[in-house]
């Protein structure tokens, strides 16, 4: 009786462990019967998960270096047991034809389709749709595999494009230093797991009213004054990337300077409360000799800024100094000052600017032979103090920068009278920054006292800090719409050009 037990036992034993091993075995979806009573073809009845797993991870291999996301993608598919997911899931609801049409009209956006597999997508589709095409079960692995791969790559793709851009910004241009946010692995995995494909490609469609602008031009043909239909569709393109990009202003209140439009506007709410023109830095492409057309070659591709172009950054004012002192920077004392004071010895004295060496204030800088001072190895520094002939004017307004710029009052008022304003060696200098300070401090002591110190005759520098720190955007944009109809500026700093050549590149 004891024995009959004992074996009973290890009779039950045995089916529990085999019960349980089964258990843990991966499951897979059904996917012959999807495959063939979507398209009846014989072929796919005979479709075995396991086969397909082998089959795909090593396509997942083949084709790793035409993935942008490789391990991403991977990944998934690992924690998926190498199921053809999007196939399954998609394919008998004619959602993966549905993305290719999306892809197709990816030129709406300035976008080429070729960017997103469109053709190949296609080509896939309907071979695996026509029952008599396939006729082995190794082909259809290799065709569901290779669609696969392609919709999952794609998708990503076209949702970066759509939501980030095709082009990191931060990384084709020397000197941008704006926050951009970037497509993270969450956003990316979170497009690999959407459930209904037409409504996420619907939104993440751009809305924004600038953007429907530009995509209207675009489609219709618009021919923007002075230049030729093609030039036009270029600087379109661009400035619809550039819109996609995540770097826009989200406070209700900031200040913006478009560099190639040269003037300042205070937001509130979605209007300007303050406009102002502007000087920027001296550009590389300031009489607009070249274009678009001309930068195909991999050595124009690089971006080499003018030294003195003002940077695209966003920061937030904090303060201002009302009679400012300058520091004058060693590339403008080296280039500049040492040249002047060599041919008037009065020059430093006259411009009120102080000369120091090993940090101690020199008493007599006038016998110094500045003729034969090293501009490259120059061992003074310079500060021009606080009056009429300072070159910051009146007033600063400081913000956090690693370029060292800030916006400020001139002296040299002459060149807001003309159209071209690239003039200074790369802060902005204001029209109307008594305008601005009344803007951003408001009614009371702190504005009065500003309005007062300007107007001192023996000024002293003086600090004030803003009561709320404002957001502020410097950034580059060469078309945009306004009551009704675009806006063109030239592209003085050559930005769009280097834009245009690495989109154009990408397809290469």
């Amino acid at each position: 009786m004891n024995k009959i037990s004992r074996y009973t036992k290890i009779v039950l034993l045995s089916i529990l462990v085999l019960f349980v091993m089964n258990g843990c075995k991966k499951k897979h979806s059904p996917m012959a019967q999807v495959l063939f009573k979507k398209y009846q073809n014989k072929v796919y009845n005979n479709l075995d998960p396991e086969a397909f797993s082998t089959v795909f991870q090593q396509m997942l291999v083949e084709k790793k270096s035409l993935m942008t996301n490789p391990k991403l993608i991977s990944a998934f598919y690992e924690q998926h047991n190498y199921e053809p997911v999007f196939v399954l899931q998609h394919l008998p609801k004619d959602e993966l034809q549905v993305m290719a049409s999306y892809y197709q009209k990816a030129g709406e956006h300035g976008l080429d389709p070729k960017l997103f597999q469109s053709d190949r997508i296609s080509e896939l589709l309907k071979k695996i749709g026509d029952k008599n095409s396939i006729k082995t079960v190794d082909e259809a692995y290799q065709n569901m595999a290779e669609l696969e791969i392609l919709t999952a790559n794609s998708l990503i793709n076209y949702s970066n494009a759509l939501q980030f851009g095709v082009i990191s910004p931060k990384k084709i241009y020397a000197r941008y230093f704006t926050e951009t946010k970037r497509p993270d692995i969450l956003s990316m995995t979170h497009v690999l797991e959407v459930n209904n494909l037409k409504s996420f490609l619907d939104s993440i469609q751009p809305k924004n009213p600038q953007y429907l602008a530009l995509q209207k031009a675009l489609q219709s043909g618009e021919t923007a004054p002075g230049m030729s239909k093609t030039e036009t569709e270029r600087i379109l393109k661009v400035n619809l990337e550039r819109l996609r990009w995540k770097n826009k202003p989200t406070e209700e209140r900031y200040v913006i300077v478009n560099i190639p439009d040269y003037r300042l506007n205070v937001m509130d709410h979605d209007s300007s409360v303050l406009n102002m023109k502007v000087c920027v830095g001296e550009g590389r492409n300031k009489t607009n000799e070249d274009n678009v057309a001309e930068y195909s070659e991999d050595d124009k591709v690089r971006d080499v800024p003018f030294t003195r172009e003002t940077p695209q950054l966003n920061s937030e004012i904090n303060s201002v100094q009302v009679n400012p002192i300058w520091n004058i920077p060693q590339s403008i004392a080296s280039n500049e000052i040492i040249k002047e004071a060599a041919e008037d010895p009065y020059y430093l004295s006259n411009k009120n600017i102080d000369v120091y060496k090993g940090g101690k204030k020199v008493e007599d800088p006038e016998t110094i032979n500045w003729a034969s001072v090293s501009k490259d190895n120059l061992p003074y520094t310079f500060k021009q103090q606080s009056g009429g002939d300072n070159s910051l004017g009146k007033i600063k307004f400081l913000f956090p920068n690693k370029s060292s710029v800030y916006l400020h009052d001139t002296p040299a008022q002459a060149p807001f009278k003309q159209a071209m304003r690239a003039v200074s060696h790369g802060c902005v200098r204001l029209e109307k920054p008594l305008d601005l300070a009344h803007t951003l401090f408001g009614d009371g002591s702190q504005f009065e006292q500003i309005k007062e110190d300007m107007q001192e005759t023996d000024p002293k520098a003086r600090n004030l800090s803003l009561p709320k720190k404002v957001p502020v955007y410097i950034t580059y944009v060469t078309c945009w719409a306004e009551n009704g109809k675009l806006v063109y500026r030239p592209d003085v700093y050559g930005l769009d050009i280097v834009l245009y050549t690495h989109i154009q590149k990408m397809l290469s």
